[in-house]
């Protein structure tokens, strides 16, 4: 099987897969949780709340915010994150149209 052919398929769907594909992943759904559950930027607390090391976290970290799922500023030497607000909502409806879009049937397989 070959790569995949990203430029057969439309731009909604390339972006909604780089999204999903960010979050696919327990750590990261975990710190996720951890900057919705702050309401506010994270600077340095992941580690105490999430037990990974900082290099781990770093990583998680840096491929949520290549997603656009979260936005990181610049606090003295740290970095600190917060939700990318016009992602996220571009998450949220991407999904909730595309679950709408099934209609539950009850005589399928």
């Amino acid at each position: 099987m070959g790569l995949t052919k990203t430029e057969i398929f439309t731009e909604e769907q390339n972006r909604l897969a780089v999204m999903l594909k960010a979050i696919a992943h327990p750590a990261r759904i975990a710190i996720l949780q951890e900057i919705i559950k702050s309401n506010t930027c994270i600077c340095g607390d992941l580690v105490d709340e999430l037990g990974l090391a900082q290099p781990t976290i770093s990583q998680h970290l840096k491929e949520l915010k290549n997603a656009g799922l979260i936005q990181g500023t610049i606090d003295g030497v740290s970095v600190c994150y917060c939700i990318n607000p016009p992602v996220w909502n571009e998450l949220r409806e991407q999904m909730s149209g595309f679950f709408a879009a099934y209609d539950l049937k009850t005589t399928c397989c």
